[in-house]
């Protein structure tokens, strides 16, 4: 048995990230069959992160451990309860009567039947949030589409059995920040690009050439490409973040401002952070659509 502490609260930065990465490699590295997450020192968890503890979860139960979790602090139990994370370890569900939390779920790629599944679950949780930015039903469309171009890169290159999701809302800081967490254990950002370019790239690198308009590793008629261009721009306008970890690289961007680091240890897939500034009045259009001055297109 082994007891992985968490020395002190998770956040969605640099060192929340490389916290649960750290932690999950030194499970993933145990002889230990059952790993226990002592969560004692943690006084906030930022919810989202739930899609990250997921995935954990999911590399160590493929190498046959028992996962268990122990000594939560009341608010930490509570919202991970609200977002139906604790429900599979004999925590009931709270009701999330303020609709601060966004459900915690896993997706099977490679069962054709859950891509609606996952398509509504985009729209409900996310597009459909009574303060997300106004936009456009045909910009609504594409952003869903960009942000599945995620689960179709994990099942096009087979190797991920599921994609975790998750998300929270925070209507009481000044931004009300909305982030949605979406991880894959598929090929990630690094080998994609440097398969395409049939050279060695660096995991940041790979990221930062992803993210740039236009730029893709889809060819021909194969799905799967990582197309986030649009997302990129709706946040850059939106005054949002988006944070990408894939491999060994961190990649953040913030009001104009990208901030690239390195892993202590490699993530096997991608994580991606979007978060949204639902503090925003503008509306959102693309610019193909009928002109209305009124809409910031892009």
């Amino acid at each position: 048995m082994m007891i992985i502490k968490f020395d002190n609260d998770i956040k969605t930065d640099f060192e929340g990230y490389q916290k649960l990465i750290d932690l999950g490699h030194k499970a993933k590295n145990s002889y230990d069959k059952i790993i226990i997450f002592d969560f004692s020192n943690v006084y906030f968890f930022e919810a989202n992160l739930c899609a990250v503890l997921g995935t954990i979860v999911e590399i160590l139960e493929t190498q046959g451990k028992e996962i268990k979790f122990v000594n939560f602090t009341n608010k930490v139990e509570t919202i991970l309860r609200k977002n139906e994370f604790l429900l599979p370890y004999d925590y009931d569900k709270i009701d999330d009567r303020y609709a601060t939390s966004i459900t915690y779920q896993k997706f099977n790629p490679m069962n054709k039947d859950e891509d609606d599944m996952f398509e509504n679950y985009i729209k409900e949780q996310l597009l459909s949030k009574s303060d997300f930015p106004s936009h456009s039903k045909l910009l609504g469309k594409h952003i869903t589409l960009r942000i599945f171009e995620l689960y179709e890169n994990a099942r096009t290159h087979g190797s991920c059995h599921y994609i975790h999701a998750c998300g929270q809302y925070f209507p009481k800081k000044p931004e009300k920040p909305l982030n949605v967490t979406i991880v894959d254990t598929g090929k990630n950002f690094q080998e994609n690009v440097s398969d395409f370019f049939k050279k060695d790239i660096s995991a940041i690198e790979a990221i930062e050439w992803a993210m740039q308009d236009g730029n893709t590793t889809k060819t021909g008629d194969i799905s799967g490409g990582l197309g986030l261009d649009l997302i990129f721009q709706f946040i850059k306008h939106n005054k949002g973040k988006i944070q990408i970890i894939s491999a060994d690289g961190f990649w953040e961007w913030h009001r104009g401002t990208a901030t690239k680091r390195t892993l202590n240890n490699p993530f096997n897939g991608t994580i991606a952070n979007l978060r949204f500034n639902l503090n925003d009045t503008s509306h959102y259009s693309l610019k193909s659509e009928a002109e209305n001055d009124d809409w910031n297109k892009f």
